[in-house]
């Protein structure tokens, strides 16, 4: 009886009560679009990162990386990584030697960060071949140098570079290589002090045998990551497995700080419907204190009451969520198989990076969720006002068109 009375008392007032469930859906709509794109972006911009660099998952020694030192390796053999690879959430593992030399041309000399791989396995991952601007790709015995590093040496493909560091519990390492190629990176950092070898090559010269310096683990979807962590954890007891925000953690504090400036201009949204909303609520009340006084004395209770406009509330909110949804939710999957694809200077930029220049959106169950979630939360703040109305209603008083407080 309950539902049937609050629905047709919403249509009693068709026009405010359309006008307030559009609202809502606006909310919700821009919401969701919102967070679609942020956390897409989000998702391509790490999984870029990690195949440039860290990986999303590494598995270490574990003080290699507060010490980043040659001597805390883990093995490198196909034995060690297997049960890494049985896991059904591993869609890659790639080895990785990492250790510091001094690179010499003939004229400068520079530091260095030697990084041996497998030289087909990481153009694989990382697409390393189309950043090669200068001769070939990584070829065995030779090496592969940033343009900025072959710029500061004064070295081009064909020459000749020394690399000489601190093997294998304190083993000199020292190779003549001869540059294969020059690669481009749009980070300084990259560009200037990166020297990549084949890691056959990498662990002869560090004299580290079969020993490398992690496995990087890429899993088959970004979101697996928090439940394939404790898999590894405890199929690696003895070393240390880390993920992402340990391995870059100034790459998560700014995505934690643009999320949050996001997340902030979305409650300012919320803000704004949410006061539209109670306005509707409040009007509801006021002007319908004669209603409730008459229903009050014809039998029903005031908790009945306050169920009512309760069930009045939740339905204007549910036809805001379901008439957001129908307009959200088939633009994020189109926008998810569709990406928006960027152009001129934005595109150029992540171009340069080796990434693909567009704006992917993301859709799950946890953010449509947690926005319906603000949504109906927004409501019951809403709600407050109405029933501390009912609570406090003075029959004698309301029907005679006066102030219903005590």
């Amino acid at each position: 009886m309950l539902l049937t009375l609050a629905w047709r008392n919403l249509w009693r007032q068709k026009r405010r009560t359309l006008l307030t469930a559009s609202a809502l859906a606006l909310a919700l709509l821009l919401s969701l679009l919102t967070r679609s794109l942020q956390e897409g972006t989000y998702d391509s911009n790490i999984d870029n990162a990690a195949r440039l660099s860290t990986g999303l998952i590494q598995i270490q020694h574990p003080q290699f990386q507060q010490s980043h030192s040659i001597d805390h390796l883990v093995p490198g053999s196909t034995s060690f990584i297997e049960p890494a690879l049985s896991l059904d959430e591993v869609q890659t593992a790639l080895p990785r030697l990492e250790a510091y030399a001094l690179a010499a041309g003939e004229h400068a000399s520079k530091g260095v960060l030697v990084v041996g791989v497998p030289p087909e396995q990481e153009d694989r991952y990382s697409g390393l071949a189309g950043r090669v601007v200068e001769g070939e790709y990584l070829q065995q015995d030779q090496v592969l140098i940033g343009e900025g590093l072959a710029r500061h040496l004064g070295v081009s493909v064909g020459d000749e570079v020394a690399l000489y560091g601190q093997g294998y519990r304190g083993q000199t390492a020292a190779g003549l290589f001869r540059v294969c190629g020059i690669v481009r990176f749009a980070m300084p950092g990259f560009d200037s002090a990166l020297a990549y070898l084949p890691i056959t090559s990498a662990q002869h010269l560090f004299s580290t045998r079969d020993l490398i310096s992690s496995w990087l683990i890429h899993p088959d979807e970004l979101k697996t990551l928090p439940t394939l962590l404790p898999k590894l954890d405890s199929l690696y007891p003895n070393q240390r497995v880390l993920d992402w925000q340990t391995l870059s953690p100034e790459m998560a504090q700014q995505i934690q700080m643009d999320r949050a400036g996001g997340q902030f201009m979305i409650f300012l949204l919320y803000g704004v419907v949410g006061f539209g909303l109670f306005a509707t609520l409040m009007m509801m009340t006021l002007e319908r204190r004669r209603e409730f006084a008459v229903m009050m004395a014809t039998g029903m209770t005031r908790f009945r009451l306050v169920c009512l406009v309760m069930i009045e509330s939740l339905l204007i909110g549910a036809l805001g969520i379901l008439l957001g949804l129908a307009l959200a939710l088939p633009l994020i999957a189109w926008f998810t198989r569709h990406p928006i694809r960027l152009s001129g200077d934005a595109a150029r930029m992540m171009l340069e990076l080796g990434w693909e220049p567009v704006m992917p959106m993301v859709l799950s169950v946890q953010l449509v969720g947690g926005q319906i979630a603000i949504v109906l939360f927004l409501l019951i703040i809403c709600l407050i006002y109405p029933i501390t109305r009912i609570v406090r209603l003075t029959l004698v008083s309301a029907l005679k068109g006066g102030d219903d407080a005590d």
